[in-house]
């Protein structure tokens, strides 16, 4: 049972732009690291992008900096990953992860906490 709750995913054409939500019924996200992972179709689930507990750290994958940027509102317990600049190889199911050890974690191994993913598929 997902612990975490997604929205925002759907089909969008190449250089448009989603924005997923990530809440978090009954935690305080404010005391969690959190991050959002991608996994496409026969590829492991990989990490996008992290935020740290205060929101002072932030990490990007590669593939996706300068396009998406994660963010999170503790008062309404939610955290965010504007995507934009889609392109077709961001297509992929979309998850939220949290966890309590207050470092970043960039393997799904890392987090207790998952929501059950939103698709994103990006055409061109």
């Amino acid at each position: 049972q997902a612990q975490l709750v997604e929205s925002g995913g759907g089909l969008v054409q190449a250089g448009g732009s989603l924005r997923l939500s990530c809440k978090a019924p009954g935690r305080a996200l404010s005391s969690y690291t959190l991050a959002w992972f991608r996994q496409a179709p026969g590829k492991e689930r990989a990490v996008v992008s992290v935020i740290s507990w205060n929101g002072n750290i932030i990490h990007y994958a590669d593939s996706v900096k300068g396009r998406f940027t994660i963010s999170k509102d503790n008062a309404k317990n939610t955290v965010y990953l504007q995507m934009n600049s889609l392109k077709p190889e961001d297509t992929a199911v979309y998850y939220c992860a949290a966890d309590s050890r207050l470092r970043l974690g960039f393997t799904r191994f890392e987090y207790t906490y998952w929501g059950q993913g939103t698709q994103v598929i990006v055409s061109s």
